[in-house]
């Protein structure tokens, strides 16, 4: 029987392969629509960073404001995204409609509160830390579409990263990582958290590093004590 349903894997593509069309029409439909007020948008990250941008390219403002576009989108689908994402994982691994849900609720719960802290909080210490080296001798011309990038992969870096405890809830209830592999891999988890941090932040100094891999470390401890709440093994 489980050979002629295949391997989870093949089943989550083929689940997936569906709604990927539908997705990813409406996405390019909402990168277009936001790329239309993506000027007022890139005008209020100036004012909440206090940076002036300037351009090099004739088609740098541009291609700027369609990967604000395409960054707004997929904000604001993410609640989609995660959605189909769960209900392809649903039958491969026996989660019930109850426990689907509350995965969907959570993920962008986490996300969105991740992005906002992100936003809010680790994102001006960053950008005010690395400008922190300016002097009279030595001023920054932020190009638009470099500022752009920054932030958007930033951002959404982070608020995906903080789903991480919903997954390492799926791992433990799926029986793909139990509990007390979390427990004794948190070595790894720190060198891997590290090199992702490093990967994403702009520079490789400690204090940038610290910015993004402590709350992933947070995080990833937050999961271990919710498997336990949860009395998963």
């Amino acid at each position: 029987m489980a050979r002629r349903q295949g391997h989870p894997l093949a089943r989550i593509i083929r689940s997936l392969r569906g709604p990927s069309l539908y997705l990813g029409l409406t996405l390019v439909a909402a990168t277009a629509a936001f790329t239309v007020v993506s000027p007022r948008a890139l005008i209020f990250l100036q004012n909440h960073l206090s940076q002036e941008l300037a351009y090099f390219t004739v088609t740098d403002p541009f291609l700027a404001h369609v990967r604000l576009g395409l960054a707004l989108a997929l904000f604001s689908l993410v609640p989609f995204f995660v959605y189909w994402f769960w209900k392809a994982m649903a039958e491969p691994f026996g989660l019930t409609r109850t426990t689907r849900a509350w995965f969907v609720i959570f993920c962008c719960l986490l996300f969105y509160g991740g992005t906002m802290f992100c936003f809010f909080v680790t994102l001006p210490l960053g950008v005010n830390f690395l400008l922190g080296y300016q002097s009279e001798q030595l001023q920054a011309v932020i190009a638009v579409g470099k500022f752009v990038t920054f932030i958007t992969v930033f951002v959404l870096a982070f608020g995906f990263i903080a789903m991480l405890p919903i997954f390492m809830i799926f791992g433990a209830k799926t029986g793909l990582c139990p509990r007390r592999k979390f427990e004794s891999g948190r070595g790894y988890a720190v060198l891997i958290m590290t090199i992702v941090a490093a990967l994403i932040t702009p520079t490789p100094d400690v204090v940038n590093l610290s910015f993004m891999a402590v709350p992933m470390y947070l995080l990833y401890e937050s999961g271990i004590i919710i498997i336990r709440m949860m009395k998963l093994e």
